[in-house]
Parts: C-alpha cells; structure tokens; sequence
C-alpha cells in the first residue's frame, strides 16, 4: 500500500525591513499567533550581517490552526517589490470580510473595494501598508454548498 502524499503549501513574502511591524500587524487583525520570529541577530550567520540589519527578520511563522503565513526581511540589495500575487484569505461571515478588508486597507491601497460579486456576498482588493496585495472573500451560501469533491 502506497503511504499517502501529505504537502504543506503556505504562503512566504518578503519584506525590504518591515517583517516584524508587519507580522505584528496581521497577528492583531487576522487573529493568529506569531509562533517563530527569528532575527539575524539569533541567527547562525549574525557576524556576517551589518550591525544594522541585527534586527531584521530572518524567519517569521504566523500560525492559524494548521495554516502558516511565513515571512522575512530581504536585504536591500535583494528586496523587490511584491506583484504577480496575492494573499487570499477566505471567510464564511461577511461582517468578518469587512472587518478584515478595513483594516487591511488602512493605509494602504484599495485596488479593489469589497463588495458583493456574482460569486461572493464580500469580495476586495488591496494592497496593505506594507506593499503585500490581499484578496478577502466571503463566497455566497450557494457557492459553499454546492463545491464537487
């Protein structure tokens, strides 16, 4: 009998010296629990990395029950902005869509404004203070219930 393939896909961004204000950011309004922030300065190569970057992250895991959204700090010389994707997070109750959408958006961009769409009663784009593009859905009773296996 063949043992069952198990993969784990979590989402990984990057950041140009903002990882911690930003995992700070979404463990208050996501609700999850920052369980790894790792600097450099508690890393294996911290006396190769200058003085000013000590504090900068090198890992960071935000845990939501067995989901993760993973982070870190790129150097400048490395950092480029984040595009070609989005954060998606996916909610059953439309108030917590809004809730999720508004404070996201502060200070940010909206690209998209929530609103109610053929396939979700809540559905908006942004892209957060941080430069991070999110996508925050509520899909229709209809759409949930009629998923194929």
């Amino acid at each position: 009998m063949d043992k069952e393939r198990i993969m784990e896909l979590n989402t990984y961004i990057t950041f140009g010296g903002q990882c911690e204000a930003a995992f700070r950011f979404y463990e208050r309004v996501l609700g999850g629990k920052i369980t790894t922030m790792l600097t450099h300065a508690n890393g294996p190569t911290a006396k190769h990395v200058p003085n000013d970057w000590q504090t900068k992250v090198m890992h960071a895991r935000l845990q939501f029950g067995d989901r993760s959204l993973m982070g870190s700090d790129a150097p400048p010389s490395h950092y480029k902005p984040a595009q070609g994707f989005h954060v998606q997070i996916g909610v059953s109750d439309p108030a917590e869509a809004d809730r999720i959408y508004s404070a996201l958006a502060a200070n940010g961009k909206e690209t998209m404004s929530i609103q109610e769409t053929f396939w979700a009663t809540r559905f908006g784009m942004l892209v957060d203070q941080f430069g991070i593009p999110w996508m925050i859905n509520c899909d229709k009773a209809i759409n949930r219930e009629n998923v194929a296996a």
